[in-house]
């Protein structure tokens, strides 16, 4: 059988950074964007509960599919098992996290200057 992947995404959101762990990722759905598809959350039978990742539950709820901005991501990788998701902000100091500046792809009028 088949092993199931697992991704850890992590990408900077407003002022935090956001750690999801999802089933699949995607490169091709809307031009400049990142598609996450079956995020994966810690079961709801667990004692201990980490208020952070009930947050990512409420804030997810319903989704099927996200659209991440692919200037957002920080990083993305394939792992053995999920762990706790989370959200992190970013404030004072030893963050070193910055989004690129906008716009990536500047749009052309046609015309050249010269």
């Amino acid at each position: 059988m088949a092993k199931k992947r697992i991704y850890k995404i992590i990408f900077f959101n407003q002022g935090t950074i956001y750690e999801i762990y999802a089933r699949d990722v995607h490169q091709e759905g809307l031009y400049g964007f990142v598609e996450v598809e079956g995020l994966i959350f810690g079961e709801k039978s667990s004692v201990v509960i980490d208020p952070s990742e009930e947050r990512l539950k409420t804030e997810f709820t319903g989704v099927q599919r996200t659209f991440i901005p692919m200037h957002s991501i920080v990083r993305i990788d394939e792992v053995e098992k999920k762990d706790v998701a989370k959200i992190t902000p970013v404030s004072g100091t030893g963050h070193n996290v910055a989004a690129f500046p906008m716009p990536i792809y500047t749009p052309t009028d046609g015309s050249s200057k010269s």
